[in-house]
């Protein structure tokens, strides 16, 4: 049974696990956290964290943020972080496996794309804009 809740300052050492052992550059553009990285620092409390728990365990996560920190836009929260266990993958704690089905089945739309905003790997990769009403 797959079961969501806040995460706790105990999580610490298994969600820096998930993220050492899901960053690719196919994943993210940003370089890869050095060992050791806390995954809780001043940038990201437990409460920004959904945790994914199946039979108990910790099987992934979705790190939740501010936009703009100004008042008119404490409203939107953004997904600044999102992965699975690779041992627990496609068992349908985020299903499918591709990141932008993953936010589809969860009735994310395309609002915009930068086109070439990210060079991976010598290829320009575009950055896809997406969002849901929480409404």
């Amino acid at each position: 049974m797959i079961t969501t809740r806040t995460a706790r300052a105990e999580d610490e050492a298994v969600l820096a696990k998930i993220d050492e052992r899901t960053w690719t550059p196919a994943v993210s553009p940003a370089p890869a956290p050095p060992a050791g990285t806390p995954f809780f620092d001043g940038g990201t409390r437990p409460e920004d964290v959904l945790v994914a728990e199946q039979d108990g365990a910790v099987a992934g996560y979705v790190r939740l943020g501010e936009g703009f920190g100004i008042p008119a836009h404490r409203h939107v929260l953004v997904v600044d972080g999102l992965a699975v266990d690779p041992d627990r993958q496609r068992l349908g704690i985020a299903p499918p496996r591709r990141g932008r089905r993953v936010y589809e089945r969860c009735g994310f739309v395309t609002e915009g794309v930068l086109r070439g905003e990210f060079r991976i790997d010598g290829e320009d990769v575009d950055d896809v804009l997406m969002a849901r009403s929480l409404a």
